[in-house]
């Protein structure tokens, strides 16, 4: 992966307060962290909110954009939205600080660290904001926005055959049937 100062933020000589970054992602950013390949057309804008304090930073990202993934349904290529939000807190330590690990949203830098280089959470943040599921949203009409051929074809295969019974299982047909009618006697 190749070393990218587009991605670096060099706090030391920033002042405190809040500081804004854009950055537009597309498929070459992506390819070069070998994201999933069957996502493709990769438009997304992050918007960064970087807010310097003495001892941390705040960061929040704002994820806005588009790609395009297969439909889980009917398997044809759509334009899938993409938005979401994260927050991450980066604390500076001191060099005898102890080896401390990072939690879920805290991540932990040495003092000596003049730049942050933001790319690897830039990825992480897009790929969170992918839904698990792509299925073509609706039209305005209220029908399903899929290949209406695959959705027929799909329609038959589910159609289960009425089923073929086995006459090993045909006796316990009856038992079913004695222990019912024993708990109904019970009841009464």
């Amino acid at each position: 992966m190749k070393h990218n100062r587009e991605f670096e933020i060099a706090w030391q000589g920033l002042k405190p307060g809040p500081h804004t970054y854009v950055y537009d992602i597309d498929d070459r950013f992506m390819q070069e962290r070998e994201a999933d390949e069957s996502f493709n057309d990769w438009n997304a804008r992050i918007t960064l909110e970087f807010d310097k304090h003495e001892n941390f930073f705040m960061l929040h990202f704002d994820v806005d954009g588009t790609v395009t993934v297969p439909c889980d349904r009917c398997g044809d290529d759509f334009k899938l939205r993409l938005w979401d939000e994260f927050d991450l807190v980066i604390k500076l330590m001191g060099e005898d600080a102890e080896k401390v690990e990072d939690e879920d949203d805290v991540v932990f830098i040495p003092r000596s660290e003049t730049v942050i280089d933001i790319s690897n959470w830039l990825y992480e943040f897009l790929m969170l904001s992918v839904p698990l599921q792509h299925i073509h949203p609706d039209s305005g009409d209220g029908t399903s926005g899929c290949n209406p051929e695959a959705l027929n074809l799909l329609d038959q295969l589910s159609e289960q055959p009425e089923s073929i019974s086995n006459p090993l299982w045909k006796g316990l047909e009856s038992i079913k049937m004695e222990v019912k009618s024993k708990k109904a006697k019970r009841s009464k």
